[in-house]
């Protein structure tokens, strides 16, 4: 194929195509094909065809029958929605507490910015251009259409707990609406006999080395553990019992919200965000400035934002802040991916993860505040210091700033206030991990996009029968189990081997070329460097680091058995088992040779050969 102005060529090159006479019309491409007829004549033949605009979309892409975001504001809401969630609230705070404060977000920053950011950008630009989910996005390189499967299959996982998590915020929703708070005094038919009054819990009781984020008897603990989860009724894993009730009923809630919200696409999910993903941003601020107000808020606040660079010696803070910067912003789920499929196609992606990542971060810093302010009150109410109230996870947003509130004037609105925002700190998360799933299958098997309704009300109704074993007497070991396995070491490999595909074997040269056609400008250098060394360098040490410091599976003091370590790791192979699988058979498949695995390459050689040898000159053919 030749491009031409539409002008005379030359007869001594193409004789047997007539002149073109000059005109004025838009650049054409000239089509020049060679037809050998019986007699050994040859003969040319020419066609003009449009060239396609630069910002046109892809190659076979048909973008009037891709739905895009009603408004950009839609999409910027949704991948903020998603990437911030439950745990800028309840882990990144305590973690930079724990990590040497204001020290901490040294690491943390250099992630971002070396990692962090690149992976961002990278699956934003690899779903927009194009113009596909997690799966069918690998027609790029097709050997590695298995890590599609791969973060799909954990996006399904982690929706089966999530959702839990959500039900139990909206069920503490519901319980605040009384003018008494349900976890504020003992002698509740949940309570036990040793339930202790706070009013009586002080630092010389707690003497004895228990902290008292750990001390199990107070009346919020109680209710967390004995009013809502019902744990006291289980001996373990092995003894799940039957769904509770007003559990399943707020679960039914959840999947109903998340269904409704999803059923018609981004056209319905892209209004819901205006709310979901807003609202947190107006709770944290009141909650801090009523946070602010309280006695020992200061002292909570100055703990929080101590430096103490001696702690950058320890590995732990490093590992700790790549595993914080990996998760915070979400990538590898496959939701970046399917969110940004529905862009159009010259939209500027590049600002967009910048805006978002760091409004994401941002984020979890400003939460902070708001958590270690009521901290700091509670430390000094019960004459403590800071670090016996200090904790993570459910135990910080379901006994700890549950019990604070309840004892402030107005403890029911700011209960009520509070949950609000874990609900939606939730909803918009969960409903980013199962589009991802939606778009990731619609966009392989046609059928289902032909019926995304029938098919989105099964995911949901699925989610929720799996997510009935975590609301049993024993279901937060099954929560912990797959929370720890189902998207742990196995979403780092899948990150990991999607770097690679796109890096080494796509092509960053060509990756940035896609991009440049869509905006018009290519990455930098910089940018190109972290795709192709420093993002996989990054990820192969988290890797690396979350295999070296996994532990035995344990809640609190109970450990989990070891046949439940095992069952947790066959989940995560499941999930990494399509990388390999996929690869194999998409090798076995193909007719003759290994060829055409990138939608732009030729093929690696003729004939058939062994897998290995196949292997290593399609490798070569990369490198080269």
């Amino acid at each position: 194929k030749l491009e031409k102005k539409c002008s005379v060529l030359p007869e001594h090159k193409l004789s047997s195509v007539a002149p073109l006479k000059q005109c004025n019309v838009e650049k054409k491409e000239v089509e020049l094909i060679l037809v050998k007829d019986q007699n050994g004549v040859q003969y040319t033949s020419s066609s003009i065809i449009p060239t396609p605009s630069p910002r046109a979309g892809p190659p076979g892409s048909s973008d009037e029958e891709r739905e895009t975001w009603g408004k950009k504001i839609d999409f910027l809401l949704s991948v903020i929605g998603f990437a911030v969630d439950l745990a800028n609230v309840w882990r990144f705070p305590y973690l930079c507490y724990k990590n040497g404060g204001g020290a901490f977000l040294i690491p943390y920053i250099l992630f971002l910015v070396i990692a962090g950011m690149p992976l961002f950008y990278m699956e934003l630009a690899l779903g927009q251009y194009n113009r596909e989910g997690a799966a069918t996005v690998w027609k790029i390189c097709p050997i590695f259409k298995g890590v599609g499967y791969t973060v799909i299959l954990i996006a399904l996982y982690v929706g089966f707990y999530y959702n839990v998590i959500i039900a139990w915020s909206l069920h503490y929703l519901f319980s605040s609406m009384t003018a008494e708070l349900p976890w504020l005094n003992c002698g509740n038919r949940w309570n036990s006999e040793n339930c202790t009054d706070p009013k009586n819990i002080n630092g010389s009781l707690l003497g004895n080395g228990t902290s008292y984020a750990k001390y199990k008897i107070t009346p919020a603990a109680e209710y967390y553990e004995r009013g809502v989860l019902h744990l006291h009724e289980s001996k373990g894993i092995q003894d799940l019992g039957l769904p509770r009730w007003e559990l399943s009923l707020c679960l039914v809630v959840v999947v109903f919200i998340l269904y409704f919200s999803l059923w018609k696409g981004v056209k319905s999910s892209g209004k819901v965000v205006y709310i979901t993903a807003t609202m947190p941003y107006v709770v944290l601020f009141v909650l801090l400035i009523r946070g602010i107000t309280l006695p020992g808020a200061m002292d909570g606040i100055r703990a929080y934002l101590h430096i103490d660079f001696q702690q950058l010696n320890n590995p732990k803070v490093w590992i700790d802040a790549a595993t914080q910067i990996f998760y915070s912003l979400g990538a590898g789920f496959g939701v970046l991916i399917a969110f940004a499929s529905y862009n159009k196609f010259d939209n500027n992606c590049y600002r967009d993860a910048l805006l978002t990542s760091t409004v994401n971060c941002v984020t979890s810093f400003f939460s902070g505040f708001a958590i270690f302010s009521v901290l700091g009150y509670m430390a000094y109410k019960h004459g403590v210091k800071i670090e016996d109230v200090a904790t993570e996870g459910a135990g910080l947003v379901f006994i700890i700033y549950p019990e604070a509130i309840s004892t402030l004037p107005g403890s029911t609105f700011w209960a009520i206030v509070f949950f609000i925002m874990l609900l939606t700190l939730g909803i918009d998360s969960s409903m980013g991990g199962m589009e991802a799933v939606i778009t990731g299958l619609t966009d392989d098997f046609k059928i289902l996009k032909r019926n995304r309704k029938i098919f989105t009300f099964i995911t949901a109704f699925g989610t929720f029968l799996v997510a009935l074993l975590c609301i049993t007497n024993g279901g937060i070991y099954v929560l912990t189990l797959l929370d720890n396995f189902a998207a742990g070491t196995s979403i780092l490999f899948g990150v990991l081997i999607e770097a690679i595909g796109v890096s080494w074997f796509y092509g960053v040269d060509r990756f940035s070329e896609d991009i440049e056609r869509m905006m018009g400008f290519k990455p930098g250098l910089y940018w190109r460097l972290c795709w192709k060394f420093v993002s996989p360098a990054f990820l192969l040490f988290v890797v690396i680091a979350s295999i070296v410091t996994s532990t035995g599976l344990r809640y609190d003091e109970y450990i989990f058995p070891q046949w439940s370590n095992i069952v947790g790791w066959g989940i995560a192979m499941s999930s990494m088992a399509f990388v390999p699988c996929y690869a194999i058979y998409k090798f076995f498949s193909m007719p003759g040779t290994f060829k055409q695995v990138s939608i732009k390459t030729s093929h690696v050689k003729q004939g058939k050969k062994r897998f290995l040898g196949c292997f290593i000159n399609y490798v070569e053919h990369y490198l080269q």
